[in-house]
């Protein structure tokens, strides 16, 4: 893989709550410089994001519900709407995961469910936060997204304590929603080797804040 089929694979991520119109306008230029293939940032940010790229060459990801996934699933589907009216091409869900683990996979299920048919035609990744799960709570997850509609599954939104992505967690998602669905992996993915690993497992995505180290460390 050369460094440019490398870069259409890049999320690149600002998500911290604290950034600045500054730092947003500062990526979308790495994001254009780079030849990056999507931008992600906040909904607040989604229309900025937009306009400072190139349409042509990148795609602005927004998330909702991010990054606890505690939002009622109304809101979550009008934030989707929203953001998607304002530009983003893809909207990347945090998933209710604490009601997955109460056991309400029906109430998860409509959830993602309602979110693919606000934005119809627009992708939509669903994050597990999977460091939060059990193995079969993950496959669980993996299979209320697929039969909802998702586009991908995502492993992280990389600020939850228990940690980001894991090639365990990556080839297990992998495992379970085959080749037509894509994995994402997402969080604490910081150099070439972290996006090797994580592409060896059977991601197709790759979320991180770290992509001009990335490029820059890529070998072809």
């Amino acid at each position: 893989m050369t460094r440019a089929e490398l870069a259409l694979l890049l999320d690149h991520s600002v998500l911290k709550p604290e950034v600045t119109e500054r730092d947003i306008r500062a990526g979308a230029d790495l994001v254009r410089a780079l030849r990056i293939g999507f931008y992600c940032v906040q909904p607040y940010w989604v229309k900025l994001a937009t306009d400072a790229i190139d349409a042509d060459s990148a795609r602005v990801v927004s998330v909702v519900g991010f990054p606890h996934g505690c939002d009622s699933p109304e809101v979550k589907a009008r934030a989707a709407a929203i953001a998607v009216a304002e530009g983003a091409s893809e909207i990347d869900m945090v998933m209710n995961f604490g009601a997955l683990k109460s056991g309400l996979a029906a109430l998860v299920a409509a959830e993602i469910e309602s979110i693919v048919l606000a934005v119809q035609g627009v992708p939509v990744k669903v994050i597990l936060e999977a460091a939060a799960l059990s193995a079969s709570e993950k496959q669980l997850a993996c299979r209320l997204a697929c039969d909802a509609g998702a586009a991908f599954v995502k492993t992280s939104t990389g600020f939850h304590p228990s940690g980001g992505a894991t090639v365990a967690d990556v080839q297990l998602m992998r495992a379970i929603v085959g080749p037509s669905v894509g994995v994402k992996a997402s969080g604490g993915i910081r150099n070439h080797a972290d996006v090797r690993a994580m592409l060896d497992a059977g991601a197709n995505r790759i979320g991180t804040s770290a992509s001009a180290a990335i490029i820059g460390q890529w070998e072809s």
